[in-house]
């Protein structure tokens, strides 16, 4: 978690539906129907230009290639400059590229285009958390959250403000939420997607103490033991009041918490040897 970036729900490469499967009759053997002719003409259907060209991007998206992404998504805002799937992920390609503000216009074209499209509001909101306006990325993650729509990376990112902007009850608060919809919510790892997920924090060690709470509350052991042991390594001053904290009875007895407790933090080490006689 500690010096990670920002963090995408990966992308799915195909975004029109499979076609149904149609009951077929058998022909007499003396009969030859066209799809027997050609069988792969029959179970492949033919991919629109605007297909075609959207999974060209999702695939370069897929292997960093953004500035090639952005080309291939250009050629369907040609045709139609409203189309809100696309600019979001232009906006999300110029993201990946360090150009916030050329993205964060992208972003608000896609909230012009579909106003209950929650992906670029979540988005913009990254955005303004990476420039450290947090009440502007906690206004925004609540917009999106009362769209309903992937509320656990929604709920994520608006926890990360909330931390970021130091109101921690709120933020012990939204990560409860997003770990009740996705308990593997902070364990997420892929490429850019359509929907950003914040990943980096003011406060690593605060931090992983924070997500090790949630864990211990929900009667995890093994993510509890594992952000415990982040918090330690990253320095958080209070980490052994784990031992007596009421949020970690559930899980203070098992051996994988004990072992990360057992194990004194080296910074306390180093405050022992420096510290005078």
């Amino acid at each position: 978690m500690r010096g990670s970036a920002l963090l995408a729900i990966p992308l799915a490469l195909v975004f029109f539906p499979a076609v149904q499967a149609q009951q077929v009759t058998h022909p007499q053997p003396q009969q030859q129907s066209p799809a027997n002719a050609n069988p792969s003409a029959a179970a492949s259907p033919q991919l629109t230009p605007r297909q075609s060209a959207e999974l060209r991007g999702d695939v370069l998206m897929a292997r960093k290639e953004f500035a090639q992404a952005v080309v291939a998504y250009e050629q369907i805002i040609a045709d139609t400059p409203k189309d809100a799937i696309v600019l979001n992920k232009i906006g999300v390609a110029y993201q990946e590229l360090g150009d916030l503000n050329r993205s964060a216009r992208f972003y608000k074209k896609a909230m012009k285009a579909d106003k209950n499209f929650a992906s670029p509001i979540n988005n913009l909101g990254t955005i303004e958390y990476e420039k450290k306006r947090y009440g502007r990325a906690i206004s925004l993650y609540n917009k999106a959250a009362n769209l309903k729509i992937d509320l656990s990376t929604i709920y994520s990112n608006l926890g990360y403000a909330y931390f970021a902007n130091k109101e921690y009850p709120q933020a012990m608060e939204t990560f409860a939420k997003a770990l009740e919809l996705d308990p593997t919510i902070f364990d997420h790892k892929g490429g850019a997607g359509s929907i950003i997920q914040q990943r980096t924090t003011t406060d690593p060690g605060l931090f992983s103490f924070f997500v090790a709470k949630q864990y211990a509350s929900m009667g995890d052991a093994e993510r509890t033991a594992h952000y415990l042991k982040l918090a330690r390594d990253d320095g958080y001053a209070n980490f052994l009041s784990a031992r007596t904290d009421p949020a970690f009875a559930k899980v203070i007895k098992d051996p994988r918490v004990q072992e990360v407790l057992q194990a004194p933090p080296s910074y306390l080490n180093d405050a022992k040897k420096t510290s005078p006689d």
